[in-house]
C-alpha cells in the first residue's frame, strides 16, 4: 500500500515536471508560427472541435489534450474561446478508447494494429523522437522541439505511472461493487466520478466498465450513470496541471469541469424527465463491450452538440469563477486593442499599436527597476515576479510584431509608416530592457545564494551606476509615450555619461583585483551587472535614435551616433555635463 502511495505520487510528479518542461519549450518555439497555425485550426467552434476529437483520438487520452491545451492558453497562444472548443473536442475523442477496448475483444487478429496506437508506444515514440533531437540537433529551435516531445513523453509516462499505482483496486471486490450497487443514477454518477478520480483515466475506467459488462451485470440504467460520472472524473489530471499556471491557465483548467458537469446534468435532466415520463423499456437490458461504447460515445456526442452554442457562456461562467488580477486585466486589456478589424483603418491600428507598446514599455522599466531593487533587499517573491513578467513582456513583443506587420501590407501615410517603422524598431529594444531586466535578477539571486560582499566603494559605485540607468530608462520610456523628440535628444547625452561610467569602473575594479582586494567570483558578477547596465543605457539610446531620425523622415544610427560624436553641439555638452556632475563616482580613496 505504501508503495503505490509512493508511487501515485512520483507519477504526479513526473506529470507536473513533463508539463513544464512541455509548456517552456512550447513558449520558446512556438512565438508567432504556432500561435497563427492553432488560430487556423480553431478559427471556427467546429474547427476547434474537430482539432480535440482528432488528437484526442490519435493519443486516446482528453485529460492529455485537454492539459496540453491549458499550456496553450496559459502561454498566450491559444484565447480562451478557442481552447474550449478543443476540450469539447477532446470530450468526444476520447470515446474512441471504448471502441478500441470492443474491437480488440472481438478477436485477436487485430491486436497487434491497435497496439501501435496504445498509449505506452505513443509514449515511447515522442520519447525517442525527443531525446534524439535533444542530442543531435545543431539549432537551440529543434533541441527546444526536443524539450517539447520529451516533456510531452514524461507527462504521459506520469499520467501512466499514477493509473498503474492504483490497478490492484481493479481486482478489489469492494471496489468493484461501488460501480455496481447503487439504485439511483446520481448514485451512479458519484461512484463514476470518484473510480475516475482515484485511476486518473477516463479510459481505463469505462476499460473496467466494459470488462466487468462481460459477467452480465451492467445493464443500461448502470452503464450510462457510469459514463457520465466517469467523464467528471476526468477532469482531476487537468485540474492539477493547472497547480503554478496563471489565469488563463485555470480558466482553461476549470472549463474541463465545467463542461462535463454542465453537460451531464443537461443530458441528466432531459433523459431522466423523459424516463420519468415514458418509462423506457431498454433501462434493465443487459449491455456489453460494443454497447457501452456506443453510449459513452452517444453521451458525449450529444453533450458537444448542446454545449458548443453556449462556448462564448461557458468564457464568461470561467471568468466569473477565476477572475484575474490587476496586471492580468491590464495585459489582456493591451492586448485586446490589437484588434484585427482595426487593420483597414491605419490611423485607428497605429494609435492602438501605440498605446500597447505604451503599456510594453512601461512593463520592461517597472521590471528593471523591481529587478535592480533586489541588489539591496532581496525577495524570493520579488525575483520570482521578475521572471513572470518577462514572460508578459515578450508576449505583448510576439502579439505587436505580428500585428505591426499586418499593418505594414494596409495603404498609409508617410506618417503612418514612419510611425510603425518607429514602433518596429523599438519593440525589441523594450523588450530587451526586459531581459537584462531578469540579468540582473538571476545576479542578485546569485549574489545571495553565494553572500558575495561588495567592498563599500565597490558597492556605492554600482548604486551610482543603477541610478544613472534608472534615469535613461525612464527619460527614454517618458519620451516615447509622449512622442517628445526633443526631449530624447538628452538621452545620448545621458548614455555617454552611463558608458563614462563603466569604463571607469571597470578600470578600478580590475585594480582592485589585482591588488587582491576582490576575488574572482566578485569579479564575475562585478562584470556582469556593469555589463547589463550599459547593455540597458544602449536600448534607451536605440530608442531616442529611432524617435530623431524617423522624425526627420530617415533612418541610420551610425551615422546619426558618428555626427553627435564628432560635432557635439552646446545642448549636447551642456546635457553630458549636467548629468556628469548627477552620476559621478566618489574618490576611490574616500
Amino acid at each position: 500500500m505504501i508503495s503505490n502511495i509512493i508511487s501515485l505520487l512520483s507519477g504526479l510528479a513526473l506529470f507536473l515536471f513533463g508539463m513544464i518542461l512541455m509548456g517552456d519549450g512550447l513558449k520558446k518555439v512556438a512565438g508567432n508560427h504556432l500561435e497563427l497555425f492553432l488560430y487556423r485550426l480553431t478559427g471556427t467552434p467546429a474547427k476547434g472541435i474537430l482539432l480535440g476529437a482528432g488528437v484526442t483520438a490519435v493519443i486516446q487520452s482528453s485529460s492529455a489534450t485537454s492539459v496540453m491545451v491549458v499550456g496553450f492558453v496559459n502561454s498566450g497562444m491559444v484565447k480562451m474561446r478557442q481552447a474550449i472548443s478543443i476540450i469539447l473536442g477532446a470530450v468526444l475523442g476520447t470515446s474512441v478508447t471504448g471502441w478500441i477496448i470492443a474491437l480488440s475483444s472481438a478477436g485477436t487478429g487485430n491486436q497487434s494494429l491497435l497496439s501501435l496506437f496504445s498509449t505506452a508506444t505513443l509514449t515511447g515514440l515522442f520519447a525517442v523522437v525527443g531525446i534524439v533531437l535533444r542530442m543531435t540537433a545543431k539549432t537551440t529551435q529543434r533541441r527546444r522541439m526536443g524539450d517539447i516531445f520529451l516533456g510531452f513523453a514524461v507527462l504521459m509516462t506520469g499520467m501512466v505511472q499514477m493509473s498503474d499505482s492504483v490497478t490492484f483496486l481493479r481486482e478489489n471486490e469492494a471496489f468493484l461493487h461501488l460501480l455496481t450497487d447503487f439504485s439511483h443514477p446520481l448514485l451512479g454518477i458519484l461512484a463514476g466520478i470518484l473510480v475516475t478520480s482515484v485511476l486518473q483515466s477516463a479510459s481505463a475506467s469505462i476499460g473496467i466498465v466494459q470488462a466487468m459488462s462481460v459477467t452480465g451485470a451492467i445493464s443500461f440504467a448502470v452503464a450510462l450513470p457510469l459514463c457520465m460520472g466517469i467523464s467528471i472524473g476526468a477532469a482531476v489530471p487537468v485540474l492539477i496541471s493547472a497547480l503554478g499556471a496563471g489565469t488563463a491557465g485555470k480558466r482553461c483548467a476549470l472549463s474541463y469541469l465545467l463542461i462535463n458537469a454542465s453537460g451531464t446534468a443537461l443530458i441528466a435532466l432531459i433523459f431522466y424527465g423523459l424516463n420519468a415520463l415514458f418509462s423506457f423499456s431498454f433501462m434493465t437490458a443487459t449491455v456489453g463491450m460494443v454497447a457501452i461504447a456506443l453510449i459513452n460515445t452517444a453521451y458525449r456526442f450529444v453533450m458537444v452538440l448542446l454545449l458548443a452554442p453556449m462556448i462564448p457562456l461557458l468564457e464568461k461562467v470561467t471568468g466569473f469563477f477565476i477572475r484575474a488580477d490587476q496586471s492580468e486585466a491590464q495585459e489582456s486589456a493591451d492586448l485586446d486593442r490589437l484588434e484585427e478589424r482595426f487593420l483597414p483603418h491605419p490611423a485607428l491600428a497605429v494609435e492602438q499599436a501605440f498605446e500597447t507598446e505604451c503599456s510594453m514599455a512601461n512593463k520592461a522599466k517597472e521590471n528593471l527597476f523591481r529587478a535592480i531593487a533586489l541588489m539591496d533587499d532581496f525577495q524570493e517573491k520579488e525575483y520570482e515576479t521578475v521572471l513572470a513578467k518577462e514572460e508578459v513582456i515578450d508576449r505583448y513583443e510576439d502579439r505587436l510584431a505580428t500585428y505591426l506587420m499586418k499593418l505594414t501590407g494596409k495603404e498609409m501615410s508617410r506618417a503612418q509608416s514612419r510611425e510603425v517603422t518607429k514602433f518596429l524598431h523599438t519593440i525589441s529594444d523594450f523588450e530587451r530592457i526586459g531581459d537584462h531586466a531578469v540579468n540582473l535578477a538571476e545576479t542578485a539571486h546569485e549574489i545571495r545564494e553565494k553572500q558575495i560582499v561588495f567592498l563599500p566603494f565597490t558597492a556605492t559605485e554600482l548604486k551610482v551606476l543603477a541610478s544613472a540607468v534608472t534615469a535613461i530608462t525612464s527619460l527614454a520610456v517618458e519620451t516615447f509615450a509622449t512622442r517628445d523628440v526633443a526631449a530624447a535628444r538628452k538621452i545620448e547625452p545621458l548614455e555617454q555619461v552611463v558608458d563614462d561610467l563603466c569604463d571607469e569602473m571597470k578600470i578600478r575594479h580590475v585594480s582592485r583585483m589585482q591588488k587582491g582586494e576582490c576575488t574572482l567570483t566578485q569579479g564575475f558578477v562585478f562584470n556582469d551587472l556593469v555589463t547589463n547596465y550599459e547593455r540597458v543605457a544602449d536600448h534607451c539610446s536605440n530608442v531616442a535614435v529611432a524617435m530623431i531620425e524617423l522624425a526627420k523622415n530617415s533612418f541610420d544610427t551610425h551615422r546619426y551616433l558618428d555626427e553627435m560624436k564628432i560635432a557635439r553641439d552646446e545642448a549636447f555638452d551642456q546635457y553630458y555635463e549636467e548629468y556628469n556632475r548627477r552620476f559621478h563616482l566618489p574618490d576611490s580613496d574616500e
